[in-house]
């Protein structure tokens, strides 16, 4: 009897995440939000809110107390009025980047941890470069200690190499994981979480913890071609990839067809599920070669631009 088992976690691969040549790629790249968002200091993202910065955005009427600095005195010659003149504020946004570490992600060629964590890594050299704060939040039964949120390209490649070296662990844990960072996370901000969402607990309270707050949420639903299309035939013995437990099953065409189904209703509940919280999906799998889906899907999507 033949037996199908995930590849192990095994130690980091000393193969640096993302190359020179990449890096290069996405230089001049940068984090788009569909949200309104304040940070606590001056960026490099424009604003909608109004406020005393550098860049002319509209006048309003003057009221007793304003500085008067800010007086247009021109439209004063002209028109005897007295009008403020107001400039868009910069302001940075906060990304937080939420990684799934647990045993189930260690599967596929290519591995779909080390596949999440170069996503992970690609995004938070963007977000860098354009003066944004970016934190990593590892996780599997619980959420594991984070990469707190930090500022300017001087840090990317310390985080970069911590994303290297992190393992997967234990099994999964979504519902109280994405709890304990809801608990904590900035109030505003942009959200991206990197999961195969594989938790027999299910998904759907889980992604409903990290939804709305003003903040901007973004899912990329990783799968690996095998878990997507398996190529099995025959009597096998199948290995859970977290829990160690085992089945036999006779694999014929009846039983890849319901599990085809299977992963087609996983999908589309996903879909609804994000739907319903404004959560933003994106559905890949490691069969797509990475800088195709930071370059190319990720830039149709309008996560990246």
């Amino acid at each position: 009897m033949a037996e199908a088992s995930p590849h192990p976690a095994g130690a980091p691969s000393r193969e640096p995440l993302l190359d020179k040549e990449f890096l290069a790629r996405i230089e001049r790249l940068s984090l788009l939000s569909r949200a309104t968002l304040t940070g606590r200091m001056r960026g490099g993202r424009r604003s909608r809110r109004r406020g005393f910065s550098t860049e002319f955005a509209d006048h309003r009427d003057y009221v007793p107390g304003d500085d008067i600095r800010y007086l247009d005195w021109n439209i004063y010659g002209r028109l005897d009025r007295l009008f403020i003149k107001l400039f868009e504020e910069e302001e940075d946004l906060t990304v937080c980047i939420l990684v799934d570490c647990s045993r189930s992600m260690a599967f596929g060629e290519p591995n779909k941890f080390r596949y999440a964590r170069q996503v992970a890594a690609a995004l938070s050299y963007i977000a860098l470069g354009t003066e944004d704060r970016v934190g990593i939040y590892p996780f599997d039964r619980t959420m594991r200690a984070p990469f707190p949120p930090v500022r300017g390209r001087r840090n990317a490649m310390r985080l970069i190499s911590w994303l290297g070296d992190l393992e997967a662990g234990a099994g999964t844990g979504l519902l109280e994981s994405l709890t304990s960072f809801a608990s904590a996370a900035p109030a505003r901000g942009m959200v991206i979480l990197i999961s195969d969402l594989l938790d027999p607990a299910g998904y759907k309270d889980a992604l409903r913890t990290i939804a709305g707050r003003r903040t901007d949420v973004h899912l990329i639903h990783l799968l690996s071609p095998d878990e997507i299309e398996p190529v099995v035939a025959g009597d096998l013995r199948l290995v859970d990839a977290e829990d160690g437990e085992t089945i036999e099953v006779s694999v014929g065409g009846r039983i890849l067809e319901a599990y085809r189904r299977t992963v087609d209703e996983f999908r589309a509940g996903v879909q609804e599920t994000c739907r319903r919280f404004d959560i933003q999906p994106l559905f890949t799998s490691t069969g797509t070669p990475f800088d195709e889906l930071v370059l190319g899907y990720l830039r149709a999507r309008q996560i990246i631009g």
